[in-house]
């Protein structure tokens, strides 16, 4: 008798992984706070006999579970993030967080579900020549979960062939497989611009130095850098998310003082090095020439989430040998978004893509206090990682 399809055999225990990840959504974690969600991840892996290992990346948990046979000497990463978001939700749900001001509002609580879903199947199954390694990351959501992980040995310890991460994706008719061969996501860079000028009464400008001026300024030649220094098919974003000078109870008062905070995405290192480069010139000669001076911090956050092609191809085979066709989009377009498997792909071949879930249409975006992930994908994801460890691994 043939094997029941991964998918098939999946949705048998659907319900189950739905009861799972309800209970994730109402007891959401922050990162590098996941203790309840790894205790879980890790209770859940050694009942189904997995080995298991806690404590990489701080609250981090990798499963390792091997095939019927291991001689290919292979090993296949699958990653999926457990973090939650500093946002109250706005949903009726019986499930929803029961933590104030904190809410699964990316679908991390769905993605582990996943992975637990495709653990349970492999197990059972084991249909593979090789080794599966079930990466639970915490702390996605801006904190480098995934850059802790690997400083803490996670591929000197697994040493992966390739790596493989989904995320949901609203923007995708639910259960769609969306990939591309190269960027995916863009390098997520945070700068922050201090200016010192001179400060005064606001009836006599003349005897100070205006850093709101300066400020001003600064915004609006910036604002060129992407239009006049970076080549029109290259993609550059260059956003002010704060500005601060002053107090607004001193409408007299000229400050001594203005600070910008924002952010910049590229795709490309070289596009990353020039925007920080004419920003640099820009802000020095503004506040020289206005008499005042600037402080600039560029942090390089996390880096672009380039697909490995040959990788990625895979992930669309599979996929539709899986849905079909017409279920898998294989030009997605990249987001500027960022995402810290990057620095998982830094070390190992590998693919991010996207599943969709539905839920635009109605504006529940990700990092929505509306959002809720879509249960009825949770067996696609699971399918699909399963699919992809079988692949890569052929008895």
């Amino acid at each position: 008798m043939q094997p029941r399809s991964p998918l098939a055999a999946i949705q048998l225990f659907h319900k189950e992984l739905m009861a799972v990840r309800r209970d994730l959504h109402a007891n959401p974690e922050m990162g590098f706070q996941e203790v309840r969600t790894s205790g879980i991840v890790a209770g859940a892996l050694a009942a189904l006999g997995i080995e298991v290992h806690r404590g990489i990346g701080k609250t981090g948990v990798v499963g390792v579970i091997k095939g019927q046979r291991t001689d290919s000497g292979k090993m296949i990463g699958l990653r999926a993030d457990m973090d939650a978001l500093p946002i109250h939700e706005e949903n009726a749900a019986q499930y929803c967080s029961t933590v104030p001001g904190m809410m699964h509002a990316c679908g991390h609580d769905g993605h582990t579900t996943i992975l637990l879903g495709t653990a349970k199947y492999l197990m059972q199954n084991r249909n593979f020549n090789g080794t599966a390694i079930l990466i639970f990351q915490p702390a996605e959501e801006g904190l480098g979960g995934a850059k802790a992980m690997v400083e803490d040995g996670l591929f000197e310890r697994f040493p992966c062939d390739a790596i493989y991460a989904l995320h949901n994706w609203p923007a995708l008719p639910a259960g769609v497989i969306g990939i591309n061969p190269g960027p995916m996501m863009a390098a997520s860079d945070k700068f922050e611009i201090t200016i010192q000028g001179h400060g005064g009464h606001g009836a006599h400008p003349y005897q100070t130095i205006d850093p709101i001026v300066v400020a001003a300024n600064m915004v609006t030649a910036l604002q060129t850098i992407v239009s006049r220094n970076v080549h029109p098919l290259e993609a550059a974003v260059l956003s002010f998310g704060h500005i601060h000078a002053g107090a607004a109870t001193a409408a007299s008062v000229i400050p001594g003082q203005a600070k910008l905070v924002g952010t910049v995405r590229t795709f490309s290192d070289e596009v990353q090095k020039v925007v920080e480069a004419r920003m640099r010139a820009l802000i020095e000669s503004i506040a020289q020439g206005y008499g005042a001076s600037a402080e600039f911090n560029y942090l390089r956050n996390y880096p672009a989430t380039i697909n490995t092609a040959s990788c990625a191809d895979f992930v669309a085979d599979v996929a539709t040998d899986l849905f079909g066709a017409d279920r898998v989009v294989r030009n997605l377009t990249p987001s500027m978004g960022s995402e810290d498997f990057s620095f998982m792909l830094k070390k190992v071949p590998g693919a991010y893509f996207r599943l969709g879930q539905g839920g635009a249409e109605d504006g529940r975006f990700l990092h929505n206090p509306k959002f809720d992930f879509n249960d009825d994908v949770i067996p696609a994801g699971s399918a699909t990682f399963a699919a992809l460890v079988e692949r890569s691994m052929p008895l």
